[in-house]
């Protein structure tokens, strides 16, 4: 069983890693293609393409230039550890073992508009370039044509390795959309995560993407391979709601937030 997830626009790279372990990118060469783009672009072409305030495009700029091809202890991070927004909080990676990053590490994807695809434990240089931006390249306007059908490709790859032929899609639409699920060798299974607030069950935004980091540590502490064992997640007061759920699309409730 395979689990995707979304990347965070903010990142930490100042708190030291708590492991040495780490592995370079696949895409490099297609990352580097990225680059070469975004280094051409000012801070005003950037800030504009991104909706970014001038000083949040001015770093993205200085990011871009920086860029290396090779992977360092001094300009990067495993990415896991990197990020650093509302799903990683769900995730909590700095506080897993070695032997749980272990298995993250063959179970576990990161979406990037950036990489590509990331391993948990790849090094990651900072940047920001979100799946939906209309970056003119080569392929397209957009990543989603840069990208093309190598993610899909790569997630089949990964996917052949596993016991289970399951993909737990625990991405954002911006950050699925890169994949083509018709075209995945795999069963895609959906978590949803809905709290009660005014009367009824709802997606509110920043506790639904604390528990798709929830789930993926749920999964990767219990060695999970059985997506009828998803069902189980309990995780800061879910529950799983037969009723509500469809199909491969599993939704869990929370009557109050923890």
């Amino acid at each position: 069983m395979l689990t995707v997830i979304s990347p965070a626009k903010n990142l930490d790279y100042e708190t030291p890693a708590h492991i040495d372990t780490h592995t370079t990118p696949r895409f490099i060469d297609q990352s580097q293609a990225l680059i070469d783009i975004l280094d051409k672009l000012s801070v005003q072409d950037v800030a504009e393409l991104m909706k970014l305030s001038d000083k949040l495009a001015s770093l993205n700029v200085a990011r871009y230039a920086s860029w290396e091809p090779t992977f360092t202890e001094d300009n990067s991070k495993q990415a896991v550890l990197a990020f650093n927004g509302d799903v990683y909080t769900g995730l909590d990676a700095a506080s897993l073992s070695s032997a749980q990053l272990d298995y993250a590490q063959q179970h576990l994807r990161i979406l990037s508009g950036l990489y590509g695809v990331l391993r948990p434990l790849d090094r990651m240089q900072p940047y920001r370039l979100e799946m939906g931006t209309k970056l003119q390249n080569p392929h397209g306007k957009d990543l989603y044509a840069f990208w093309g059908n190598a993610l899909t490709e790569s997630l089949n790859e990964e996917l052949a390795k596993q016991d289970s032929k399951v993909l737990v899609n625990l991405a954002s639409n911006e950050y699925f959309k890169a994949v083509k699920p018709k075209a995945l060798d795999a069963r895609v299974i959906t978590p949803v995560f809905k709290d009660w607030k005014n009367g009824q069950y709802k997606i509110i935004s920043f506790y639904a993407k604390k528990a798709r980091g929830l789930m993926a540590r749920y999964i990767i502490e219990n060695g999970i391979d059985n997506p009828q064992a998803l069902q189980n997640f309990d995780y800061d007061g879910y529950q799983y709601s037969e009723s509500l759920s469809e199909g491969d699309t599993l939704v869990f409730t929370r009557d109050h937030a923890e």
